[in-house]
C-alpha cells in the first residue's frame, strides 16, 4: 500500500483528451547515460490541464537493486560507492494496481545497455 499522503500515480491511459500533454524526447538520467526515447505527460507544463486526469496512487512499487549490482553499476560510471546495504532503492513507482506493471520499453532498453552507458549490463531475454 501507498504510506505517502497524496502521492499521485505516474501513469496515465492515453485518451483523445488529454493527447496534446503527452511529450517525448530523448532523456539521459545521469549525463554519463546515452539517451533513450521516452514518453510522458508534461506535468510540469500542464499541470492544471492534467489534474482531472491524476490519481492518488493506491500501491508503491519498490524497485531493489543488489549491492552487487550497485557496485557494478557505479564501477563502470565512475561513481562513487558509498553505501554497504545489501540491497539499494534505484526507483519507487506511484502506482494503482497491487502488482507489479510491466516495465516500460525504454527502461528495458536501457538496462540492456552496457554498464558504461547507464545500462545494468544484462542483456535482453527475447523470449
Amino acid at each position: 500500500p501507498n504510506f505517502v499522503p497524496n502521492l499521485k500515480c505516474q501513469q496515465l491511459k492515453i485518451k483523445a483528451e488529454n493527447m496534446p500533454y503527452l511529450r517525448s524526447d530523448y532523456i539521459a538520467r545521469r549525463e554519463e547515460e546515452l539517451p533513450v526515447l521516452m514518453r510522458w505527460f508534461d506535468t510540469t507544463a500542464f499541470g492544471t490541464e492534467l489534474q482531472p486526469f491524476v490519481q492518488t496512487a493506491t500501491y508503491l512499487d519498490v524497485i531493489l537493486y543488489s549491492r552487487q549490482q550497485i557496485t557494478k553499476e557505479n564501477a563502470a560510471m565512475n561513481a562513487a560507492d558509498t553505501q554497504l546495504s545489501p540491497w539499494g532503492i534505484v526507483s519507487i513507482k506511484p502506482q494503482m494496481i497491487d502488482y507489479e506493471i510491466p516495465m516500460e520499453p525504454a527502461t528495458m532498453m536501457r538496462n540492456a545497455l552496457p554498464l558504461k552507458e547507464g545500462g545494468s549490463g544484462v542483456a535482453l531475454d527475447h523470449k
